[in-house]
């Protein structure tokens, strides 16, 4: 079987096996880039999900064992400048990603603005003779 012709992120060959007649993996094909940002869109936002119903659910139990009695009102302020933290943290991450995919929309509306011939209505009739 031959091997994918794709160029990892440290700069190596790709050594995924592929199909006879095929040049590239899944991983490194072109007509599959859609579908890999998608499934890596998915990803990241499933990742944060979870880390939110964690700090949920970690601010609910403080919660309720302060209530308690069961923890002292100093270790549960603590816990939660640290929940605060990691909560700043994934906004932050979040902005930055919604950052850098409207830019590269925005590129690729400018590629396809650039790349469309440009017609120019009406220049021909004040034009000085």
């Amino acid at each position: 079987m031959a091997r994918c012709q794709g160029i990892k992120r440290d700069g190596g060959r790709c050594t995924a096996s592929v199909p006879e007649g095929d040049t590239w993996c899944w991983n490194h094909h072109p007509a599959h880039e859609a579908a890999r940002k998608r499934n890596a869109s998915k990803a990241g936002k499933s990742r944060a999900s979870r880390e939110m119903a964690n700090i949920k659910s970690l601010l609910s139990d403080l919660t309720e064992r302060v209530l308690q009695g069961e923890l002292p009102t100093s270790v549960v302020a603590v816990a939660n400048q640290v929940a605060n933290t990691r909560l700043r943290a994934l906004e932050l991450e979040r902005k930055i990603k919604e950052t850098e995919e409207l830019e590269e929309r925005i590129e690729r509306l400018e590629a396809k603005i650039q790349a469309k011939p440009k017609v120019m209505k009406g220049v021909g009739r004040w034009q000085q003779r």
